[in-house]
This record gives structure tokens, C-alpha cells and sequence, in this order.
């Protein structure tokens, strides 16, 4: 065990991801013994290979991060593709390292897991209590099966504890900037940066922009799961990841016009896909363990749109 608490090695699939390197630059972990292989190294969707993988370097505790994510227009153009390698990836991962004798398992699902049709606080209870929002669909069917799959093995498993945890949206520094396959935030960077060097007088905001969600930025929620790590045996088998509030998506595109000091306006296209109407976890489990976060939305957006530019040279 690490003068962190923490148990190595520690494998952390999806190393080269947002959570993966968010996690890699997290203080406690600086110094480690971490397993982080890319899919050069290891195809997660091989399930030999992760096996093998598993039993040649015996993580003691492993972080599941890795998942085939996307914005609306990336899950509704290949629903099948995101049920299909995220149910592959966990399943692979999470009996691999049952098999190899992992003490630790956390495994991230997603706050998409959740009833669409709800505008309270989502909450752990409501996990398949009603319909699915159709538009990432395919994606949480994945992750709920993940998910139950990995309570059935930590009933069923006297050497392995394995928890999930269900994390509100995340952005932040390594995040995708790519129009076609990012999420709400750093499509809104892109969009308003370009907005600024093209001298662009408008900005198009999909929908009516009264939809609200919530973000957590990605270092924060790096911190989240190490305090998890280092309190898991007080931790819940299943808990949110989140701020506990949210803000609407023009409130998201004005706040990255101010930080980013763009002077134009906004434009509502009302033909395109928006998703739910509101999405937001409550973390009252989590407030018992202890955590905040750190940083407010101007500032994770700041440190967010720094990123970016430094990316994009």
C-alpha cells in the first residue's frame, strides 16, 4: 500500500482518455505504480488478451474508466456500436480482474443510466425505474449492465470488493474538442473560440437552450474517485459523482463567452435533438463521505479553454 492509502499496482483502463489522464496528474497518484496501457497495448474488446494482461501483472486495484463515448449526434448515428463495445469492455475488464485476484474494482458508469422523464435529483434508488432517454440509449444499456454485472460478482467474490460509481457529465483538460463527437462543454469552447477568430456575430445554441445539465469538471472528479479509493471500504457499493446542481445550456454558452471574451450573440435552431430536459444526480452519499469539489464553473472553464489552446498548436 502507497503512503496515499492507495493499493498498487493499480490498473486504470482508459489511461489515455480524459479520466485517465486527469487521473494520472492527480497528486496522489504522482509517483505510483500505475498500469495505464493504450489500445496499442491492449485491446480492452479482446477478451483473451485481457485476460492474459490481468494475470501477467496482478493489479491489485483497478479503476474502470475506458468506454466508447460521444456527444447526441455520435450515439444516435451508432447506438448499436456504443451498446456493443461498452458492454464488451466492462465485461471483459471487470471478470478479468475478478479472475486475476484484484482486491479493488471501481467501475464509472454514467449518469445516462438514469430515467429520462425526471426532473428531481436523480438519485441512486431510481436506477431502472423508467424509460431510458433514446438518444444515447445504447450507451446506457451498456453501462447498466456493467454496472449490475459488477454487484453480482462483489456478492458472489470473497477477495474482490467491487463498487461503481455514476458520474454526472465530465469535462475538462484532455478533453475531445472535435464538433462531431464532442460533448455540451467543449463543443461550446470550440464553437465560441471559432466564433472569435472568425469574427463570427453569431453563435447557434441547438434548441430553445432552457435545458439544464450538470458538469463536473474532469480534475475534480479525478479527486472524487481518489477519495473513494482511499475510503472504500466506507464508501456505498453504488454512488453519484457530482455537483448536486446544474445550470441551463444558455447559461453554459454565456459563461464560456465571458471567460473566453466573446462580444456576439446567440441564435436557436428548434429542429435539433436537445436530450433530456434536465439531468442532474444527487449527491447526498457522496456529501456524506466528505468531498466537494474545488472549482466553480469560470474557473474550470478557464483552465478547460487554456487546454484547449495549448492542444490545439
Amino acid at each position: 500500500m502507497a503512503a496515499s492509502g492507495l493499493l498498487e499496482p493499480i490498473l486504470v483502463t482508459g489511461g489515455t482518455g480524459m479520466v485517465g489522464q486527469n487521473l494520472r496528474e492527480h497528486p496522489a497518484l504522482s509517483g505510483a505504480r500505475l498500469l495505464m496501457p493504450g489500445r496499442a497495448e491492449l485491446d480492452l474488446r479482446d477478451a483473451a488478451a485481457v485476460r492474459a494482461y490481468m494475470q501477467l501483472h496482478r493489479p491489485v486495484t483497478v479503476i474502470h474508466a475506458a468506454g466508447k463515448v460521444g456527444g447526441i449526434q455520435a450515439n444516435m448515428r451508432d447506438p448499436a456500436g456504443f451498446l456493443i463495445e461498452n458492454l464488451d469492455l466492462g465485461r471483459n475488464v471487470i471478470t478479468a480482474a475478478v479472475e486475476a485476484g484484484a482486491s479493488v474494482v471501481l467501475n464509472l458508469a454514467s449518469s445516462c443510466i438514469y430515467p429520462r422523464d425526471r426532473t428531481t435529483l436523480l438519485r441512486e434508488e431510481d436506477l431502472l425505474t423508467g424509460p431510458l432517454e433514446p438518444t444515447n440509449e445504447g450507451y446506457a444499456l451498456a453501462k447498466i449492465a456493467v454496472l449490475k454485472l459488477a454487484a453480482y460478482l462483489d456478492a458472489a467474490s470473497e477477495a474482490t470488493s467491487l463498487k461503481s460509481v455514476i458520474p454526472c457529465n465530465l469535462f475538462g483538460r484532455h478533453d475531445n474538442f472535435k464538433p462531431a463527437s464532442s460533448h455540451l462543454l467543449p463543443a461550446i469552447i470550440q464553437k465560441v473560440h471559432g466564433a472569435i477568430q472568425t469574427g463570427a456575430e453569431s453563435v447557434e445554441i441547438w434548441g430553445d437552450g432552457t435545458a439544464r445539465r450538470e458538469f463536473l469538471f474532469a480534475t475534480d472528479f479525478a479527486d472524487a474517485v481518489v477519495h473513494c479509493l482511499q475510503n472504500f471500504d466506507a464508501m456505498p457499493d453504488l454512488m453519484n459523482i457530482g455537483l448536486g446542481f446544474d445550470y441551463s445550456i444558455n447559461e453554459y454558452y454565456q459563461t464560456v463567452a465571458d471567460v473566453l471574451g466573446y462580444s456576439g450573440g446567440f441564435h436557436h435552431d428548434l429542429d435539433r435533438p436537445v436530450g433530456m430536459a434536465r439531468k442532474v444526480v444527487d449527491v447526498s452519499r457522496l456529501d456524506a463521505m466528505g468531498w466537494k469539489p474545488r472549482h466553480d464553473l469560470k474557473q474550470a472553464v478557464g483552465l478547460t479553454y487554456e487546454f484547449f489552446l495549448r492542444s490545439a498548436v
